[in-house]
């Protein structure tokens, strides 16, 4: 029986097949993978299956960890460069051996101390997990399977003129424009966003909150909630400035008026030159 094919860069379920003074050998009678003593979880004997992540020592040595990294093969992740060398840098992704990004794999030369939006792959010659800053690579650019107005899962990269550069459900890239961010947002949070529209060249428009109709019952309840939190009042009105609505509700203007239109004709608040009051 040979080894079942061991995936570099990814979670593998191995069995224990002996224990040694360095740690336990994972695999079979063909194959073996150590796991080193400081990741042996208690209890854990020989005959027994364990969950590992699988990648390679400084000497190309396959080793198993229990620890989790920051990014897995296939993946992207926002992770900050620790070391800078003659032949690439090396990124934190939260295992002992640090991630190479070689140079020919940066778009642009990477600072130490900075974080950058990367993607992680097994370069097939040496067998090695290796990240790239070259993300159009990597995601799809033809065939986008989304729909305007669906709800996605963005990682925020980083900023640029336009807006938030983001990885849209780990496969597609997006752009949140400055102007349509009415919420906190920074570079490497993981957060919903709603597809605005989808270009002719397949490019992503991203928006943070819902636009139209459909963001009028979750953005009246918002301020429902805002205003029980601030006793019942809040100083804002269809007069108030846009920086001062985003400030205290995260929220645009145009929602915000939609949002209090909604609670005034349900009679919930009453409206002076002041501000909103709760009934």
């Amino acid at each position: 029986m040979s080894l079942p094919l061991v995936e570099i860069g990814k979670i593998n379920s191995l069995e224990v097949l002996k224990s040694t003074e360095q740690g336990l050998y994972l695999g079979d009678s063909v194959e073996e993978i150590l796991l080193p003593n400081k990741y042996i979880p208690e209890g854990l004997k020989i005959g027994d299956f364990i969950d590992v992540f699988i990648y390679t020592d400084s000497e190309d040595r396959l080793i198993a960890t229990t620890l989790t990294p920051n990014i897995m093969r296939g993946e992207f992740a926002y992770l900050k460069v620790k070391d800078a060398t003659s032949f690439g840098t090396f990124m934190d992704w939260g295992l002992e051996k640090d991630l190479l990004v070689p140079f020919k794999e940066q778009l642009e030369r990477m600072d130490v101390g900075k974080s950058y939006l990367v993607y992680m792959y097994l370069d097939n010659v040496t067998d090695r997990l290796v990240g790239s800053t070259h993300l159009n690579k990597f995601v799809e650019h033809d065939h986008i399977e989304l729909e305007e107005g669906e709800e996605v899962q963005i990682l925020v990269g980083n900023d640029t003129d336009l807006g938030f550069q983001c990885i849209v459900n780990g496969k597609y890239k997006g752009l949140v424009y400055k102007n349509q961010i009415f919420k906190d947002i920074q570079p490497g949070d993981l957060t919903s966003a709603f597809v605005k529209q989808i270009r002719p060249d397949n490019k992503i428009d991203l928006v943070l909150e819902r636009t139209g109709h459909e963001s009028i019952e979750p953005n009246a309840e918002k301020l429902f909630e805002v205003l029980k939190k601030s006793d019942g009042f809040l100083p804002l009105h269809d007069k108030s400035e846009p920086e001062e609505i985003k400030r205290l509700l995260q929220m645009s203007k145009k929602n915000f008026k939609k949002a209090l239109g909604t609670l005034y004709k349900k009679r919930l608040v009453t409206l002076d030159d002041k501000g909103i009051t709760l009934k």
